[in-house]
């Protein structure tokens, strides 16, 4: 685990990345309708199901990366709902640019 197990400051680096994505975490297993929906028709997980399986890997891996789990604080998800912050207009924003530069282009 390369993670936050190198030097002093590639280990700083990664635990602050942590602490500021962190909050996003709940909003994985918050199902929404589609979510639902999926599940019922046997296409997609139960969300909530995979949350423990998947917060013991990620303790693991934390632990094994000389990284701190953030503490999981309450967070207003929106993202399912379609409600974005500003930032996602200028990544959208230049997606499009690349888009209508190399009409065409496949990545």
């Amino acid at each position: 685990m390369r993670l936050g197990d190198g030097t002093a400051e590639s280990h700083e680096r990664v635990q602050r990345a942590l602490d500021a994505l962190w909050r996003f975490t709940p909003e994985l297993f918050e199902p929404d309708e589609i979510d639902q929906r999926m599940n019922r028709a046997g296409i997609g997980p139960a969300l909530p199901e995979l949350a423990a399986r998947w917060s013991a890997r990620v303790e693991r891996d934390l632990s094994e990366a000389t990284l701190t789990r953030p503490v999981t604080g309450p967070y207003p998800w929106h993202g399912k709902r379609g409600v974005h912050t500003e930032h996602l207009g200028h990544l959208l924003g230049e997606m499009q640019h690349l888009q209508r530069t190399y009409p065409g282009a496949r990545w």
